[in-house]
């Protein structure tokens, strides 16, 4: 699956993904073939943060 370019679209669906599919960020980083590095970038460029405590970006 490709994931949308778009920060607001991104932000929704991984942690749409998340909540609904995976227990962590690398499982659905390992799982869709997506760099991690790259994801948590994009994400943070927009003002979002990764929190493994709660599984979400926000």
């Amino acid at each position: 699956m490709e994931l949308p370019e778009d920060p607001m679209m991104l932000f929704s669906l991984v942690n749409m993904k998340l909540r609904d599919y995976y227990h962590s960020l690398d499982e659905l980083c390992h799982d869709m073939g997506v760099d991690k590095e790259q994801l948590v970038k994009k994400l943070s460029d927009a003002g979002f943060e990764y929190s493994p405590e709660n599984n979400k970006f926000w």
